[in-house]
C-alpha cells in the first residue's frame, strides 16, 4: 500500500511518534496519519521447475560408446551424446557419461 499526501500529493513515510505506534508523514505538509491497521504481508516467490537439459536417463537410453577415459574412475569407455547448445556456426557439444555403472560420472568435451 502506498499512500500520498491529500494536500500536496508527495509520498507519505511511516514512522513512530513519541508514543510508539507508527503513523503516515509527509515531508512537505505539517500533518500525519496514524496507523490503525497491521499494513505488513509476506509472499514468497514459486520457483520455477528446472528441466534437464540433456532429456534425463531417457536420453542415455540409445547412445553409443565410444574409446573415451572417464577423468574420475579411469574408465576406457563412455556413452557419448551430442547436442547443439550455442549457434549453428559453432562446433556441436559431446557430453559424456561413463560405461563403469558405479561411476556414472558425466563430464562435456
Amino acid at each position: 500500500m502506498v499512500a500520498f499526501c491529500p494536500f500536496c500529493a508527495n509520498i507519505l513515510f511511516v514512522e513512530e511518534n513519541v508514543s510508539g505506534t507508527l503513523q503516515f508523514t509527509c515531508n512537505v505538509c505539517p500533518v500525519y496519519f496514524p496507523v490503525k491497521k497491521n499494513i505488513s504481508y509476506r509472499s514468497y516467490y514459486k520457483l520455477k521447475e528446472i528441466d534437464d537439459v540433456l532429456g534425463g536417463d531417457d536420453a542415455w537410453k540409445n547412445v553409443d560408446s565410444t574409446e573415451e577415459r572417464c577423468p574420475k574412475c579411469g574408465h576406457n569407455r563412455a556413452y557419448f551424446l551430442q547436442l547443439q547448445t550455442r549457434s549453428a556456426d559453432e562446433p556441436m557439444t559431446t557430453f559424456y557419461r561413463c560405461c563403469n555403472n558405479e561411476c556414472n560420472n558425466n563430464w562435456r568435451d
